[in-house]
């Protein structure tokens, strides 16, 4: 890794999420988006079978 590490602090899992999800662009996008969507529609439905 470094050879020095008290001066470079190991980058935190937020860095590595973001600089992971740069890189696979598309495909983390298109995850989030089904995501959200799903959640939503499950959100939904459970509203109009509780109302």
């Amino acid at each position: 890794m470094s050879t020095s590490p008290s001066t470079e602090p190991q980058p935190s899992y937020v860095k590595l999420a973001m600089r992971n999800m740069v890189r696979k662009g598309g495909t983390s996008l298109k995850h989030f988006a089904m995501t959200a969507v799903g959640l939503l529609a499950a959100l939904i439905g459970l509203a109009y079978l509780t109302r």
